[in-house]
């Protein structure tokens, strides 16, 4: 997996669980649906706050990794030779 692929699904994960820790709209979509009887407390602490945790992890490490790489090597256009040169 890429970097910037890696960067986007921890940005995207980290906002969805953000949403659906901090806004109605898991409580919405599980009533809509009739399994409102599943949104106790342990939703959020055993399942959306650990996937929160993961994402927010994951933009990290993504992040850490976009920054650390060489800018050559972003570019796909880019020959060994300078890919070697700017290691």
């Amino acid at each position: 997996m890429n970097d910037r692929k890696l960067l986007r699904t921890g940005i995207i994960g980290t906002v969805i669980a953000a949403i659906c820790c901090f806004t109605p709209v898991l409580v919405l979509l599980f009533a809509a649906v009739g399994l409102s009887a599943w949104m106790g407390w342990w939703l959020d602490y055993l399942v959306l706050f650990p996937a929160l945790a993961f994402f927010l992890g994951l933009t990290g490490y993504a992040v850490y990794r976009v920054k650390r790489k060489p800018a050559a090597q972003d570019d796909p256009g880019a020959d060994a030779a300078e890919i070697k040169e700017a290691s």
